[in-house]
């Protein structure tokens, strides 16, 4: 088996070619694979490469966990520059389609930034999805190990909660893992932990459903972005600094999000056969 290795600001991620692996890993294969003592190590698995008859790429997303992630802003920047790195695409914009909706995507400056229109941002509750009565979820207040914290939650097609004060790593990894699995979140969260640094620039720390403490998400620097432009704490141009580095949001007419940000390429891993022993 071989894969291709990018990572978006320390946030890493795995692509199976489709054209050459036209099935599937279970769920088990790819928590293997993306052990980072036992396998090669990842932030989840992207698989995709085939254009449909609409010319649009669709792709897959997997966290190391072994779930389906409805959407990735690193995952959709790291399979445009894959997919220009085949030269699949040009730099000019295509398509890509995701259960979380489509998106399109340029690569720029030789492979090394990626743009997505990453769709627009819903704060309703039922397309979240959080229980309770129908509403925008703003600032609202939920308690975590009896810390009583204010928070918005959102959607870009994957569902975040964005909690309104700065944490420490230690405290992302407390918290977070409990408001991943928090019932009011029946599909379960991401979470993003939010500083606001002045009107154009904010600073989170990032818990990631399904993988954890992560360095750096695009997606998650949507949802964080546009729950400070909602709250009234920022304007449209809003860089998002991470541990692993910034992201650039431009929020436009209906909370239409612009992403812009860097891919590395890694390289290509070929998988022995031993690795999957006691799994296949």
């Amino acid at each position: 088996m071989k894969l291709q290795k990018y990572h978006g600001l320390g946030n890493d991620y795995l692509v199976l070619d489709s054209r050459g692996h036209t099935n599937l890993p279970d769920s088990e294969t790819i928590c293997r694979i993306c052990d980072r003592n036992r396998g090669v190590g990842s932030d989840g698995i992207l698989w995709g490469g085939v254009p449909d008859d609409q010319g649009q790429f669709p792709l897959r997303i997997f966290n190391p966990d072994g779930s389906e992630a409805e959407k990735s802003g690193n995952g959709l920047r790291i399979f445009a520059r894959f997919l220009w790195d085949c030269e699949v695409v040009s730099d000019q914009p295509f398509q890509i389609k995701t259960p979380g909706g489509r998106v399109e995507a340029q690569v720029q400056d030789q492979g090394r930034m990626v743009v997505v229109e990453m769709g627009k941002v819903s704060f309703d509750s039922t397309r979240i999805p959080v229980t309770g009565i129908p509403r925008e979820v703003v600032d609202e207040s939920i308690t975590v190990l009896g810390q009583e914290l204010r928070y918005s939650a959102a959607t870009i097609g994957n569902p975040h909660c964005v909690v309104q004060r700065p944490a420490t790593p230690e405290q992302v990894c407390e918290w977070g893992e409990v408001l991943e699995n928090d019932p009011r979140f029946p599909n379960r969260i991401n979470v993003q932990f939010l500083e606001v640094l002045d009107r154009n620039a904010i600073r989170i720390q990032i818990w990631e459903r399904g993988a954890g403490y992560t360095l750096a998400s695009g997606s998650s620097s949507c949802a964080a972005a546009s729950v400070a432009h909602r709250l009234g704490w920022c304007d449209h141009e809003i860089a998002v600094h991470m541990p692993g580095g910034r992201i650039n949001i431009t929020i436009q007419s209906g909370y239409a999000l612009r992403m812009r940000g860097a891919v590395t390429r890694v390289g290509e891993i070929t998988l022995h056969p031993e690795v999957f022993d006691g799994i296949l």
